[in-house]
């Protein structure tokens, strides 16, 4: 089943059982899908629904940062339990000891030798990580092992 009919399914059992803000943020999450649905025309695949959720959880992400900066801890609860709703779709993410092996194991491949080879080795090591990957936490760790 793919994101979008689950995250559908999961819609209308959140209206039965009353779950008002579970059912607005899987009501828009549903808006975000259909329309880049109808931008392709045609179905998604399942990478491109998980990048549009990926997409999502990080706007959540950035606005609960700048509520907290402003005191609006009104608005940080509303975009956490947003974020929870979302995270549920979400596969695991690798953590950072997993991304230091497999950068070290990159390095060791590509023989890479300073920071000047960055643009060579971190596309690999996102698509060996196969999307479970944080950007910035892999780069911070090239960066490191490259210095």
């Amino acid at each position: 089943m793919s994101y979008y009919e689950q995250i559908k399914a999961d819609m209308y059992s959140a209206m039965k059982s009353g779950d008002k803000q579970k059912t607005a943020t899987l009501r828009t999450v549903l808006s975000i899908l259909k329309a880049k649905l109808i931008d392709k025309r045609e179905d998604l695949t399942e990478g491109e629904e998980l990048k549009e959720l990926r997409t999502f959880a990080k706007q959540r992400s950035e606005a609960i940062k700048m509520f907290e900066k402003g005191g609006r801890n009104d608005l940080v609860q509303k975009e956490q339990s947003e974020l929870n709703t979302i995270e549920q779709y979400l596969p695991k993410m690798l953590d950072e000891n997993s991304i230091r092996e497999l950068v070290q194991k990159i390095i060791l491949e590509t023989g890479a030798s300073g920071v000047e080879d960055m643009g060579k080795i971190m596309p690999q090591i996102m698509k060996s990580g196969g999307g479970l990957i944080d950007g910035k936490t892999a780069q911070t760790i090239v960066r490191e092992l490259l210095s």
